[in-house]
């Protein structure tokens, strides 16, 4: 079991300017591999019977390719030729090395996202991944080459865990260390069981749950927007490249930095506000980046829906809640209550449906009704197919029973709509047609 633990680091000045410099180093290190593997893939392209007008990289036919253990290894023979090399240490070298290969093993199997080089100030966090001893001690944390670090250990490591790396992250309202923490307990993969619960989530309210709970949208941009907008237009009149404009662009990015911490915030408390309400959670299945494309896209990517997403799983995990993912598509269009196709426009909030009479008598939020909708998909799909299951909630606001009884129930006609013995009106095709 790994877990990561996030603090506030405070380095002094001494601390700060060799962090700095290493991050630096680490960055021209980077360059100069990435430079390497693309110098050896452009020799590699070009045509046998013609070259470039311009120039051409021509690297012998028996040269292998730049692998990470090749890079890694033709590093001692770098610090010999860098000196500047030799005052980070070796693993964190090879950690950045790691990095870059990461990258063009993830882009290869993609297709896309081939690595970029990086510009003055893009490295912001470099890896230390091997520790003999603790390095948390009292209130400092011990790094090499460093020394120890004043830390705010707000959480203490758990029993039975021992510290594996520590990533120091740079940002511009100050440095963290990320502690990776490890144990050799195995936690078995949580199945569904207990109280099910389906979430929906949406721009009007945050998230819609099957249980009649809404949350309403935080809108962490949109709030702290007008700050932001005085910031960049004072960035916007600065010199480039001068004193002032890297002041202006520092509180720019801080301001940045509290509206992310903001949301992250809100939403790993409402991550462990699900998990107290249900041992079994339901969520959609879909790619939110296509819905940030839209005309909503600003809102949509200020509710971090999929960030959100991944923090569910992530408390989930830790709490033994299960959380399964189910087919997004037509949620909003089906009656939970009869699973009948019931059509809306975007500007519907409100679910109305004949067959049955679900939303008829009492109005129904359309995005509670996808909650529950939601959930009737997880249950059928981790649980396999209720026998005559219904949620409570569901009960409480339309007034009917069960599908197969209300089917079963004796019906009368008044004024060309058939209306069951619970008084439920249900659609008739004729009087649609009238």
């Amino acid at each position: 079991m790994i877990l990561n633990y996030n603090y506030r680091i405070y380095p002094d000045s001494n601390q700060v300017e060799l962090l700095n410099e290493w991050l630096e180093t680490c960055r021209v290190s980077y360059n100069y591999a990435l430079r390497e593997l693309k110098d050896w893939i452009a020799s590699r392209k070009c045509p046998i019977d013609r070259c470039s007008l311009e120039s051409e990289y021509i690297i012998a036919a028996d040269y292998p390719f730049p692998s990470y253990h090749q890079q890694q290894n033709n590093l001692p023979l770098a610090k010999k030729k860098f000196p500047r090399l030799k005052t980070v240490p070796s693993q964190v070298l090879q950690t950045n090395i790691r990095r870059l290969h990461d990258s063009w093993d993830s882009f290869r199997a993609r297709g896309y996202g081939f690595p970029r080089f990086k510009k003055y100030g893009q490295m912001k966090s470099i890896l230390f991944p091997q520790f003999k001893t603790n390095p948390l001690t009292d209130w400092t944390i011990q790094l090499p080459k460093v020394g120890k670090i004043q830390i705010n250990l707000h959480r203490p490591i758990p029993e039975g865990f021992v510290v594996k790396q520590v990533r120091v992250v740079k940002k511009a309202v100050g440095w963290f260390a990320v502690v990776a923490i490890h144990s050799d307990l195995d936690l078995p993969s949580s199945v569904p069981h207990g109280h099910s619960i389906g979430v929906d989530v949406g721009l009007l309210s945050y998230v819609a749950i099957s249980d009649s709970y809404t949350e309403p949208r935080p809108k962490f941009f949109k709030t702290a927007h007008r700050r932001l907008k005085v910031l960049q237009k004072r960035l916007s009149k600065k010199m480039k490249r001068g004193k002032n404009y890297e002041k202006a662009r520092i509180k720019v990015a801080k301001q940045h930095n509290h509206i992310a911490f903001k949301r992250s915030d809100y939403q790993f408390k409402l991550a462990h506000k699900l998990c107290d309400m249900a041992d079994t959670i339901y969520v959609e299945d879909c790619d939110f980046r296509i819905m940030a494309k839209g005309i909503l896209g600003k809102h949509t990517i200020d509710a971090s829906f999929g960030q959100f997403r991944t923090i569910l799983e992530y408390v989930a995990k830790k709490r033994d809640v299960f959380v399964g993912r189910v087919d997004h598509r037509g949620t909003s269009q089906t009656c939970s209550n009869c699973r009948s196709q019931v059509r809306k426009e975007l500007s519907d909030r409100y679910h109305v449906c004949y067959e049955c009479g679900y939303g008829v008598d009492v109005q129904v939020d359309r995005d509670l009704v996808s909650a529950q909708e939601i959930c009737n998909r997880g249950i059928e799909t981790y649980r396999g197919t209720p026998e005559k299951q219904e949620i409570a909630s569901q009960v409480v606001l339309s007034g009917n029973l069960v599908l197969d009884k209300w089917r079963n129930s004796t019906s009368v006609v008044r004024g060309g709509r058939s209306i069951s013995d619970n008084g439920s009106p249900r659609y008739n095709p004729s009087e649609a047609k009238a």
